[in-house]
């Protein structure tokens, strides 16, 4: 049986083996590139009886980007676009939250990215909760958002023989998230 939005309130923390933050991103200007970050932390305070009061705070480990291609993802952890070494963490911290309809949410907040830090508003769907079998209860998110990697710094490029780039500035992030309430 699933818990009215009031019974929702409380303190939760992202369930990592459940949870996907990931990106896609054009390359050759003819395919995309897929991707996702298997090192991250997250919580988050809902307030079920006025979702303006929720707040929410990820910090992902930049060196863990996963392309399934290991030349690749060493090349994303350098200074040419995530600069792991020196900046490790990517966060996101909420500013603001804004019940859109019964499933709809719109969050908005800080991404640093390097050493850049914009706000951004992400588009989430709420997708239900549960209890699971070993008593917890689970909630349930969906969202992306699109943004510049160049407003982030992240400026490197190959141009290509016939014309256009090798990696297009859009990045798409997505996030499947599975939160558990904690006691």
């Amino acid at each position: 049986m699933s818990a009215s939005l009031t019974e929702l309130t409380g303190d939760y923390v992202l369930d990592p083996t459940h949870t996907r933050i990931g990106f896609v991103a054009r390359h050759a200007m003819v395919t995309k590139v897929r991707g996702a970050f298997h090192q991250f932390e997250g919580t988050a305070h809902l307030d079920g009886a006025d979702p303006s009061r929720s707040t929410g705070e990820v910090v992902i480990k930049a060196a863990s980007i996963d392309t399934g291609v290991e030349q690749r993802d060493q090349h994303l952890r350098t200074n040419d676009f995530l600069d792991a070494p020196t900046f490790p963490d990517i966060t996101f911290r909420t500013t603001a939250v804004e019940q859109r309809s019964d499933s709809d949410y719109r969050v908005t907040g800080d991404l640093t990215i390097k050493d850049t830090t914009r706000s951004v508003t992400i588009d989430f769907e709420y997708t239900g909760n549960a209890v699971d079998p070993y008593g917890n209860l689970r909630v349930g998110l969906e969202g992306s958002v699109t943004i510049s990697r160049k407003d982030y710094g992240v400026t490197w490029n190959a141009a290509l023989e016939g014309g256009g780039v090798l990696v297009g500035d859009k990045v798409v992030l997505e996030f499947d998230v599975s939160a558990i309430k904690q006691a």
